[in-house]
């Protein structure tokens, strides 16, 4: 009896094991298609603007106890003074490091012990305080949010130790051929306009910043009048007037109107520049040239035309680049839409040898964009990619502040939030190739940051007026680039 059931357990995993006859009939060839996208639906956002001009805007979001909340000022680095790139970065990194009435380590112990985030940060088009903490300490936490955005010291220590990091940073930053190749693209595209440096500043930029340079900025541009605040999470609207009023009601917004920061965009003649960086691993390659502004009517076109071309695994350039060739771990493009005209940037790493090669690549997909209208198969699933990326990014609190916060920022209507999706699905293969055709065709600026003896024969051949700069005359703070030469 036992040698008959010991028989019938070694026999039972082989016949779960066999196949069936039907399995090769089972599962489809190919993966079905997308089903239709479900609009998002975001509560009706609440505002109130204050007696100083603070705009208060307040999504009521009760699933869990959390909110997060921001302190947007509509200013960044934009603002930068030519010399001083990297000041509202900088003054953004000081902001939490001491106020009139707490230390850096008593406002770091303080949202510590309430469970809460606090940072700070810089943006081409705004300055962001953000917070997110369990909805029971809203109140308490927002205290220090108000107390670092109006009674920042900038005390010197903290300066130069900020200075000290972000400088080391940079430094790092600045061996890697991609960092340098982003930061000249930039200055080719918008020449001495407010986008043309590196929004941190280099090396040299940040040690010409003092201490009166960020206490200039801050009592500029940090404002009541020129700032929006933003909550989002488990709290009504009525408690956060509220608070806004008790926090914020006493700021002043000093006199005349609020600041704003022109970048007066003068567009610039493309040209072809390699960085000779002889100790490179490998190149960078990036396609660059004016893109939109946040505002343009084109907006949406423009976000499904680079999920086609350069936003995701299953893009165009990764897939010519990587995929199909194997010359880059990723490829990639983006638009960034600013106040004013931002880049649009197309770019990969790849083996120095086959940096000519990739910026053909690139260039190519670029034309195809421009000339021919792109297959609904391809179409339907690029536009699916860009709203699931949307509506993942609507599942947290400090996500829904974020999408307000740049319609507030670029003066548009909140309820955009929930157009978003329909936007999307709006879009067409002809207006895919009306704005390619209008924005991408002819001639882009091109930037190589690599070891040029292993590729500038074959760039020559099949790239007009390739200037070439070796990387100890490179100058980041300089229009033309170069170190400027001391005359005897």
């Amino acid at each position: 009896m036992k040698r008959a059931l010991l028989a019938l357990l070694f026999a039972l995993p082989l016949v779960a094991q066999e196949p069936t006859a039907t399995t090769a009939d089972t599962y489809p060839a190919t993966p079905p298609a997308p089903l239709a996208p479900r609009e998002a639906t975001i509560p009706q956002p609440s505002e109130k603007t204050l007696a100083n001009g603070l705009r208060v805007i307040v999504v009521e979001k009760h699933s869990l106890p959390l909110v997060a909340a921001r302190l947007l000022v509509k200013t960044g680095g934009a603002a930068d003074p030519a010399s001083r790139a990297g000041l509202a970065s900088l003054t953004a990194g000081v902001l939490t490091k001491g106020t009139k009435t707490r230390s850096a380590e008593e406002i770091a112990r303080g949202v510590e012990s309430l469970g809460a985030t606090l940072e700070s940060d810089a943006t081409w088009d705004s300055s962001l305080i953000d917070v997110s903490m369990m909805a029971p300490n809203l109140a308490k936490t927002m205290e220090y949010v108000a107390d670092v955005a109006r009674n920042a010291t900038f005390a010197k220590d903290e300066l130069e130790r900020e200075r000290a990091q972000a400088i080391d940073s940079l430094q790092v930053e600045l061996s890697e051929p991609r960092t340098v190749a982003n930061i000249v693209a930039s200055r080719l595209v918008f020449g001495t306009s407010a986008y043309g440096h590196n929004l941190s500043g280099t090396p040299a930029s940040l040690g010409r910043i003092t201490r009166d340079d960020l206490v200039q900025f801050h009592k500029h541009y940090y404002r009541p009048d020129n700032a929006v605040l933003l909550f989002a999470g488990d709290v009504r609207p009525s408690d956060a007037f509220a608070l806004a009023e008790k926090l914020f009601g006493s700021w002043s917004r000093g006199s005349g109107a609020p600041p704003s920061a022109a970048t007066k965009f003068a567009p610039q003649a493309p040209r072809a520049v390699v960085i000779d960086m002889p100790a490179a691993g490998q190149a960078a390659v990036v396609l660059a040239r004016p893109g939109i502004r946040r505002v343009d009517p084109q907006y949406m076109p423009a976000a499904v035309l680079n999920s086609i071309l350069g936003g995701g695994f299953s893009s165009r350039l990764n897939q010519e680049i990587r995929i199909k060739r194997g010359l880059s771990y990723g490829a990639g493009s983006s638009f960034e839409a600013r106040a004013d005209v931002g880049p649009f940037t197309a770019r990969a790493e790849t083996k120095n040898e086959s940096a000519a090669e990739v910026a053909g690549l690139i260039g190519g997909e670029l034309s195809r964009l421009a000339t021919t209208d792109v297959e609904a198969g391809e179409l339907t699933p690029r536009k699916a990619a860009l709203i699931g990326d949307f509506a993942e990014s609507l599942e947290t609190t400090r996500g829904l502040v974020n999408r307000l916060g740049a319609l507030a920022r670029y003066g548009l209507p909140l309820a955009d939030i929930n157009r978003y999706i329909g936007g999307v699905q709006a879009v067409t293969a002809q207006d895919v190739r009306k704005f390619a055709n209008a924005s991408l065709a002819g001639s882009s600026t091109l930037v190589i940051v690599g070891d040029a003896k292993q590729f500038i024969e074959p760039l020559r051949a099949q790239t007009k007026d390739v200037e070439v700069i070796p990387l100890a005359e490179l100058d980041l703070d300089s229009p033309t680039l170069r170190v400027r030469k001391k005359k005897d």
